[in-house]
């Protein structure tokens, strides 16, 4: 007897920006176990030109989709600010979700988006995508395996390609921490398994566009971190670094040291007349490409009942409560418990 093969799991994707048409791309490329479906954007023709080369179609509004009955899941990659309704709504019609981070930027909201997933019996799943590179698993095992010993001190940072060329104007408040070290937040809670932090100390400015300081924009920021379990660590972003996408961890124990990291794309290294030289990427969709990859393989293995380490809507809500005491304590200039936050 042959057996049938598991059909793949049908997936629209809403919102054709820069990280959807990565997803979009990537989905229908390079993960065997899903299929897209549908592209969903109010720019139409920014839907159409994505969704036709990989053939899936393209819609105006997520209606549609959500009412699909041959859809199983979404992949929500719009701003920050819609992802709550999206959530819901899509949790309601029955779909499973993969949101980008943050999961949304209020914290009562990402209690609605969780709860909502419990309900319909769905699984949400939170696109922290460093959870999926090899360096960090591997990092991770070396907590998990104890050669590192009890995490002591950690550390994350993010640092964005520069030179910085958006639009402080357009850039939603807070960005640095919600949008931002909201990665770096998640980080260190899966680098220091079954710690959760309770103290929040951060430091944020405008260095790299100080004539934006007036109208709140904030470029540049350290934010020091205090676990129960009493680990420390710090999480560090900036919005313009001059070589490229930089993103590293670091675990700390008394048994060892496990980093995590690089701005190379392969481990081939060139030895010419100029010197050494290695392949490298400015772009976090090239250096993280395997990681998003990843992400999406584990969401399906969810769909499909598995059991992966996903980041769960669970986790985008720690992560939110972390990135909301930094913003209280740049405000208060103070250090800030999480109960404050999360009572």
């Amino acid at each position: 007897m042959i057996n049938s093969p598991t059909p793949p799991v049908r997936i629209a994707l809403i919102g054709a920006g820069r990280i959807g048409t990565h997803h979009a791309t990537a989905i229908a490329h390079d993960l065997h176990t899903a299929e897209l479906v549908a592209v969903v954007d109010p720019r139409v023709e920014a839907a159409r030109n994505l969704a036709e080369p990989l053939g899936a179609r393209a819609e105006a509004e997520a209606t549609g989709v959500l009412a699909d009955p041959d859809i199983d899941a979404v992949v929500v990659t719009t701003p920050a600010a819609l992802h709550h309704d999206l959530i819901v709504e899509a949790a309601g019609a029955g779909k499973h979700v993969f949101t980008e981070k943050p999961i949304t930027t209020e914290l009562d909201e990402a209690a609605e988006c969780v709860e909502a997933a419990k309900r319909a019996g769905v699984v949400l799943q939170v696109g922290f995508n460093r959870r999926f590179a090899p360096g960090f698993i591997a990092a991770r095992r070396a907590v998990d395996d104890g050669r590192v010993g009890t995490p002591q001190l950690l550390r994350s940072l993010t640092r964005d390609p520069g030179p910085y060329g958006g639009d402080p104007a357009r850039t939603p408040l807070w960005t640095i921490f919600l949008e931002t070290l909201i990665h770096d937040f998640d980080t260190l809670r899966w680098l220091n398994p079954g710690a959760e932090v309770d103290q929040v100390t951060a430091h944020a400015d405008a260095l790299i566009r100080p004539d934006a300081r007036s109208d709140g924009f904030l470029d540049t920021s350290v934010v020091n971190l205090h676990f129960d379990n009493g680990a420390f660590a710090t999480a560090e972003a900036s919005f313009s670094a001059s070589y490229g996408y930089d993103v590293r961890g670091e675990v700390f124990g008394d048994g060892g040291m496990a980093t995590a990291g690089s701005g190379r794309t392969t481990d081939m290294e060139f030895y010419g007349p100029a010197g050494v030289s290695y392949d490298t990427s400015r772009a976090d969709t090239d250096l993280l490409h395997s990681a998003y990859v990843g992400e999406f393989a584990a969401f399906v293995e969810a769909i499909r009942g598995g059991s992966p380490d996903i980041p769960t809507g669970e986790d985008g809500v720690k992560a939110l409560e972390i990135a909301r005491a930094a913003i209280l304590s740049v405000q208060q200039s103070r250090t800030v418990r999480l109960e404050e936050v999360t009572r």
